[in-house]
């Protein structure tokens, strides 16, 4: 029994006893396991500062903490994806050539922050020093929000093309049937893409207003007899199947504009939950392909997004749209094995359901075949509601990589390089690329005592030092834009990697 306890000691201690003896690694034959993948992203909504800032007129200092503390929160969460709203109504977040600053920033419309930042540049830069991915998040059609106090800058389009323009309920919108709003939209949308390091693009869930009601509380209908009789009387569809397919023609060139411009770019849209009642048979609620005039079954099918976030806003059991069934048959549309991240309603924990409701969803997102994340609407719903932070927290024990867009490029990164350097009391890894593309991430993995340990690193961490301990191995790999995995450098110790048997071993129980 004594030998059995000393054996044991001896190769639990081995590490520490190589780390002392100055122990040299070499590249050895051995695959870590595979890193976690699952897409785990918030809203940030700027319009109205439901997110951020969290009141219009904040300092510089006060709005870049303020987001500072928002992405370190996120990061901790072990999220990895962050979709900004940087365009709520034909305004900007950013310094835009085309529209005027948002008075969600500053509180005036037009007045750009002082001293002068971007915030989008900004948030980019501390998003991606964070491993998180940010995706831009635009509002195609909205110009006015019916909560707007400030006066309409002198460029916003209300002044400049008020031609474009149609009041619709207590809302001012772009009409989509106009070829130049679209263009407009287009541009605002590729200027980002090009003077930006964003991930990705996103759209939300109307493109056409939501109906509202008049006076005598009847539904009101679209105004856009003007564009309708210049463009959509002498062509061969109903005036309902024009404006889809003003939608349609719309969705489909800003996705190729995107690949054309920055192929690694993704483009997602975040539908209605609903695309139609009745699909499927039990599904009951409004149809947004023939009320927002979006058929985001047919961008799915065509391919003309990259990924899909339908807003399934609804709980586990709810009799005409429950989740379950709904994310079933949005998995079913998925014809081109595009990126299924179903958006979830964190606002309403606590409040239409509990907060135990949401664990419940990502537990059913991760059964779901085809289906791979999730994106919580909003950021500080998740974050300022303790016991549904806990409960998101318990989901997301491991960090993990976005999944990868085949579709987009899959060619995996080279093989990094991977050194070590020893002192009196530590020992330093650091790695680069091989060659070829930068990468995006690093996922850096060790073993000891026979137990993995994962960690995902942003692209400007390029080295880990171990005190007074040695992993038995380890490995580094990287992560392309697309989500592309390099097969791993492996490092471990000379003696270490190819143990020689310990006599007794056996024995140990």
């Amino acid at each position: 029994m004594a030998r059995t306890r000393i054996l044991s000691a001896l190769l639990w201690l081995l590490p520490a006893l190589l780390f002392a003896a100055g122990e040299s690694y070499q590249p050895v034959a051995l695959t870590p396991p595979s890193p976690p993948r699952e897409f785990r992203g918030a809203w940030i909504a700027t319009v109205a500062n439901i997110d951020w800032p969290s009141k219009p007129g904040l300092t510089v200092a006060e709005q870049k903490a303020e987001m500072i503390s928002l992405l370190n929160r996120a990061a901790q969460l072990k999220l990895n994806a962050i979709v900004f709203q940087v365009r709520p109504a034909c305004d900007s977040f950013y310094a835009s050539p085309l529209e005027p600053w948002s008075e969600y920033l500053t509180g005036t419309m037009g007045r750009a922050p002082s001293p002068f930042y971007d915030p989008l540049a900004f948030a980019i830069a501390e998003a991606h020093q964070r491993g998180l991915e940010l995706h831009a998040w635009f509002n195609p059609f909205r110009v006015r929000h019916p909560d707007a106090k400030s006066p309409a800058a002198l460029n916003h389009m209300s002044r400049t093309h008020p031609e474009l323009i149609r009041k619709y309920g207590g809302q001012l919108w772009l009409d989509p049937g106009e070829p130049a709003a679209r263009a407009h939209a287009l541009n605002v949308v590729m200027d980002v893409v090009r003077r930006y390091d964003v991930d990705a693009v996103q759209f939300d869930d109307y493109f056409y207003p939501y109906p509202e009601k008049n006076y005598a509380g009847r539904e009101m209908d679209f105004p856009d007899d003007t564009a309708w009789r210049k463009y959509g009387v002498t062509n061969v569809y109903a005036r309902d199947d024009w404006r889809r397919e003003n939608v349609n023609q719309f969705v489909q060139s800003v996705y190729q504009s995107i690949k054309t411009a920055k192929p690694w770019v993704k483009f997602g849209v975040s539908p209605f939950g609903i695309w139609r009642p009745l699909n499927p048979p039990s599904v009951r609620g409004l149809d947004a392909y023939a009320r927002l005039y979006a058929d985001s079954r047919l961008w799915l099918a065509k391919g003309w997004m990259d990924y899909c976030a339908p807003q399934l806003y609804w709980a586990v059991d709810a009799p005409q749209q429950g989740f379950p069934v709904l994310l079933d048959w949005w998995a079913q549309q998925n014809l081109k094995g595009r990126n299924l991240w179903p958006g979830l309603n964190a606002a309403a924990a606590g409040d239409k359901f509990t907060t135990a409701e949401i664990a419940r969803q990502i537990k059913l997102i991760r059964a779901q075949p085809g289906a791979s994340g999730e994106i919580f609407y909003h950021l500080r719903s998740v974050l300022d509601n303790r016991a549904l932070n806990d409960s998101v927290r318990t989901q997301y024990v491991q960090t993990a990589l976005v999944p990868p867009s085949p579709w987009l490029d899959s060619t995996p990164p080279d093989k990094p390089k991977l050194t070590t350097t020893k002192s009196r009391d530590s020992l330093r890894f650091q790695w680069e690329n091989a060659g070829g593309e930068p990468s995006w991430l690093w996922v850096l993995q060790y073993r000891t005592n026979e137990v993995w340990t994962t960690e995902i690193l942003p692209a400007n961490q390029t080295a880990h030092t171990f005190f007074n301990a040695t992993p038995d191995a380890i490995s580094i790999r990287a992560v392309d834009r697309s989500g592309n995995l390099s097969q791993p450098m492996v490092l471990a110790p000379k003696k270490y990697s190819t143990p020689a048997p310990v006599k007794g071993a056996k024995n140990l129980k």
